[in-house]
């Protein structure tokens, strides 16, 4: 397993830093850890351009309307309930993988800079 951090600086505490070696030794990516990432890059992760989005709007939105939420296992319950419905849909796994392969390259071409302008350009075509 591998975890990622998104580069807040608390994250980035020595003592967040220590245990992150001493419990992942390579296994964690952030700006200076073992995997280098680069900070606030969320349109180059997944869970940030897709997943999170994605959950929020099935939990909270998509028809056939979901059951109200008036409680913490509610919430629990619609949040596991679209987990289960997004990892047994191969396809949309797919396309949302995929997508790294196009940002990534944008990313370069724009030598790390600012690039999700450029995304709706090459989605359309």
């Amino acid at each position: 397993m591998f975890l990622q951090m998104d580069g807040c600086p608390a994250h980035y505490a020595t003592n967040v830093r220590t245990f992150l070696n001493d419990n992942y030794r390579d296994k964690w990516i952030d700006r200076q850890g073992p995997i280098r990432w680069p900070a606030r890059s969320p349109y180059l992760t997944p869970l940030d351009y897709f997943l999170w989005g994605t959950m929020k709007h099935r939990v909270y939105s998509q028809p056939p309307p979901p059951p109200p939420i008036n409680s913490e296992a509610d919430l629990r319950d619609g949040i596991i309930n679209c987990a289960n419905d997004i990892s047994n849909d191969p396809e949309m796994i797919r396309r949302a993988t995929q997508q790294i392969l196009i940002r990534t390259a944008l990313c370069l071409q724009q030598r790390g800079g600012h690039f999700v302008h450029l995304m709706h350009y090459i989605c359309v075509k």
